[in-house]
């Protein structure tokens, strides 16, 4: 590359030599063509050093930068990828988390649910049974009562129409032939009872 500029500014300088030798002299010191060749000497020793100044130092530094430049850049960008592939790969196991989460509190759900309904059902069926031994008790007292009520009517009646009797005869009767009138009386309402 070097080589190329020094053949363009020896070039440039014959043509402007053979332009200048065609003009007339005085002017410009510049066109003059005395001075030509030290114009040229300093031309060429200043863009040497220009070059080799640019080519040894500031290029390399400027490629270096460009290189660390790039290479930082790609680093950045493997980075942001291996960054992108994690968050999609923790959102893929939140998303999971919460799916199974939600599943789990439905099971809860349904278990506690299924629970209660069977506590529900056995209460249930425990109170059934309860009023139905309540109801039972309940009858067979009532049997109980109505048994013994006869006899107790019966005592009752006796002792009533003893009473009665007493008052009405003035004299004591015997409780026993009252008792079987009582009790003939009882058995006709019985039978009249279980008629209709």
């Amino acid at each position: 590359m070097f080589i190329k500029i020094i053949i363009q500014a020896l070039s440039f300088c014959f043509v402007a030599v053979q332009t200048a030798q065609s003009a007339e002299s005085g002017g410009m010191p510049q066109l003059n063509p005395e001075f030509w060749v030290s114009q040229i000497f300093w031309l060429v020793i200043t863009f040497g050093i220009l070059f080799i100044v640019l080519s040894k130092f500031i290029l390399p530094k400027i490629s270096n930068n460009l290189e660390t430049r790039k290479s930082q850049i790609l680093e950045n960008i493997e980075i942001a990828e291996k960054q992108r592939e994690a968050s999609e790969k923790k959102i893929k196991e939140f998303d999971k988390i919460i799916l199974d989460s939600k599943l789990q509190a439905k099971n809860f759900f349904n278990e506690a649910r299924q629970k209660v309904l069977d506590d529900i059902v056995e209460k249930r069926i425990a109170l059934e049974k309860s009023i139905d031994e309540e109801i039972n008790a309940a009858e067979t007292e009532i049997i109980q009562l109505k048994n013994s009520s006869q006899d107790k009517v019966t005592k009752i009646a006796i002792e009533t129409s003893s009473d009665l009797v007493k008052q009405l005869i003035g004299e004591e009767v015997n409780n026993s032939s009252i008792s079987a009138i009582v009790e003939d009386l009882s058995k006709k309402n019985r039978e009249k009872s279980n008629g209709i």
